[in-house]
């Protein structure tokens, strides 16, 4: 993958280079997409530990009465704490898989550390883009829930124009608008394919172990309930990360074809890589009569 050619893409190959980048360098996008996930992971599974109720009806009310205040206080108190460093995780490893496929499809190459070094000062920059295009999407739902769809397709490559052009929260969005112009079928394509992966992986790795639950919660096996929900959980946690890298190196891939056909980008990056011809030499110059 260290030699991509940059030239104009149609849909199908822009899907197709998504997945042979995914394919090629997988061990490097699980690892990156894997930091929030793990938060999700350790939270969901702590809540779960938490299901110690004792079996027999009077021990199970007084405990519940004592520990009910106590529980939901520090539910909370972890639920707020959890929710701030998972995203803030969620932005650093979102700007480290742009790096990553940006790298990879430059000719660079790409590791999880360099990728996320390279978000260093970079992430609140990143935090606001995300702020502005939550803002718009959700404001395209006040028009109509077209206008939702239309506002997330003509943003999707907001966040590559930030982190590649080191471009700001409103510069971003405008650039995306910009760059997805004529472009919103193609980019309607990507964002569906990415819901229709994620549900079929979280469907593969989850829907099994939900009717389990419910077999073991008709039995009324607290055991059992327990032992699913570790397991439903471990199941999410695969799905999530295996679905979430391939929005961001499609969307990343679409905005380098976008740049291609509009700005010529490939033939910059050619002449980026001619060395400079030298100077042929001056021609010598005529003796002067008082030498």
């Amino acid at each position: 993958m260290a030699n991509l050619d940059l030239r104009p893409l149609s849909l199908g190959e822009i899907l197709d280079r998504t997945f042979s980048i995914y394919r090629a360098h997988f061990l490097l996008f699980m690892g990156i997409a894997a930091v929030p996930q793990a938060f999700i992971l350790i939270f969901n599974l702590g809540e779960t530990l938490l299901i110690t109720l004792p079996t027999n009806p009077v021990t199970a009310r007084a405990a519940s009465s004592t520990l009910k205040p106590a529980m939901f206080g520090a539910f909370a108190a972890g639920a707020l704490l959890g929710g701030i460093v998972f995203f803030a995780a969620y932005i650093y490893s979102h700007g480290a898989a742009v790096n990553a496929v940006s790298d990879i499809y430059l000719g660079r190459p790409a590791t999880i550390l360099g990728s996320f070094r390279k978000m260093r000062g970079h992430a609140a920059n990143l935090l606001g883009v995300m702020i502005l295009n939550g803002l718009a999407v959700f404001a395209g739902f006040f028009v109509f829930i077209v206008g939702a769809f239309y506002a997330m397709c003509r943003l999707c490559t907001c966040v590559p124009a930030a982190i590649l052009e080191d471009k700001g929260p409103s510069d971003s969005l405008g650039r995306s608008w910009e760059l997805t112009q004529d472009n919103v079928g193609r980019a309607l394509a990507i964002i569906a394919l990415y819901f229709a992966i994620s549900y079929a992986l979280v469907g593969l790795f989850s829907v099994p172990f939900l009717i389990m639950i419910g077999v073991a919660t008709y039995q009324k096996s607290l055991a059992m309930i327990q032992f699913w929900t570790v397991m439903n959980t471990l199941g999410a946690f695969i799905g999530g990360t295996l679905a979430t890298p391939v929005v961001t190196i499609a969307t990343t891939v679409f905005y380098y074809d976008l740049r291609v056909r509009k700005e010529a980008f490939d033939l910059q990056m050619m002449m980026a890589t001619v060395p400079a011809v030298n100077q042929p030499p001056a021609a010598p110059s005529l003796p002067s009569p008082l030498s």
